[in-house]
């Protein structure tokens, strides 16, 4: 199955006005879309370079004093950027966990 960028189940029901407007907001958004799934791609590659050199030299998957840091630093910027600081944090953690996990993974494999 390929992606169809104009998908809406307002086809047919909505102003074809409204509608062209409405898929060109969503285009924009595809493209932000897309630009996270890239640099989440780069940032685990980082990560996976972390979690070797962690597990090369037995050091634990997680750091909590980094971990805390970083959510004070995604703190300031989400209210820089008009963003709702909760959320972000919920993002940062959710990506800490996948990190730790594979830190973990690793770690394993080294052993």
């Amino acid at each position: 199955m390929t992606y169809d960028s104009t998908a809406s189940s307002l086809t047919g029901t909505t102003d074809p006005a409204i509608l062209d407007e409405l898929l060109s907001i969503r285009s924009s958004i595809d493209n932000i879309d897309a630009t996270l799934v890239y640099l989440l791609a780069e940032r685990f590659k980082c990560t996976q370079k972390v979690g070797q050199l962690k597990a090369r030299h037995n050091l634990p998957p997680s750091d909590p004093e980094r971990e805390k840091a970083q959510i004070t630093r995604l703190h300031e910027l989400s209210r820089d950027a008009d963003l709702d600081p909760a959320f972000a944090e919920k993002f940062l953690n959710f990506i800490i966990e996948e990190v730790i996990r594979h830190h973990k993974a690793i770690s394993q494999e080294q052993r």
